[in-house]
């Protein structure tokens, strides 16, 4: 059991203190505590102005990943995909660390990254975990690649304030080309440096065609 002290400087909020709860199990999991909970909560007034918070945390075995294989790969090997997701045997299990190295590495240097980098706008990658032994998990990551993308139109709305061929000069995603996430996050960031519009309110919206293989970009 332990004890501290939270919201000091403002009132107690429900929606926040469960956030706060989601939050705690949400560290010990990226620690390796899988199976983390909080057994109880009390929420107490102690001088009618203020209150206390006890949270009895049952952390659980912390585990570590063991064996890691790719099933549905075919475009590239399971071998580079292991390289790429950088998890070894023996690390520490963090579901952040998986998704991270599957989906939302800062520099996109992710497994998804590398197949819609290269066109595969279809691509789906699911991982699973398939067996855990003692404080060992094993896990499979499903791939679905799908056909490569080829941009076919650039579509722009919503602008009043430069000539159209000013934005188009700043896109990356050309009518031809294979589709590109990267090229997607480049234009939108070069767009919102032209200084005419609210980078929050810049939206490049891919709009796929599988019966032709092919992706408009808005």
């Amino acid at each position: 059991l332990f004890r501290f002290r939270l919201f000091s400087t403002s009132k107690f909020n429900e929606e926040d203190y469960q956030t706060s709860k989601d939050a705690v199990i949400t560290y010990y999991n990226n620690q390796g505590y899988r199976d983390a909970n909080i057994a109880t909560d009390t929420v107490y007034s102690v001088d009618g102005h203020n209150l206390n918070i006890d949270l009895k945390v049952d952390e659980g075995s912390k585990y570590h990943f063991r064996n890691i294989s790719f099933k549905g790969n075919s475009k590239y090997s399971s071998d580079l995909l292991s390289r790429i997701l950088g998890i070894k045997k023996g690390d520490v299990y963090s579901q952040a660390t998986v998704q991270s190295r599957i989906y939302q590495d800062p520099n996109s240097n992710d497994i998804s990254s590398l197949y819609m980098d290269d066109g595969y706008l279809f691509f789906q990658v699911t991982p699973i975990e398939t067996a855990t032994e003692g404080d060992s998990i094993d896990m499979e990551i499903n791939i679905y690649e799908g056909p490569q993308a080829t941009v076919d139109k650039i579509l722009i709305s919503g602008n009043t304030k430069t000539n159209e061929h000013v934005i188009r000069r700043e896109i990356r995603s050309l009518p031809g080309n294979k589709f590109s996430r990267t090229d997607i996050i480049r234009t939108t960031r070069e767009i919102a440096n032209l200084g005419f519009f609210d980078p929050e309110k810049i939206e490049v919206n891919p709009i796929p065609n599988p019966t032709k293989g092919t992706v408009d970009i808005e």
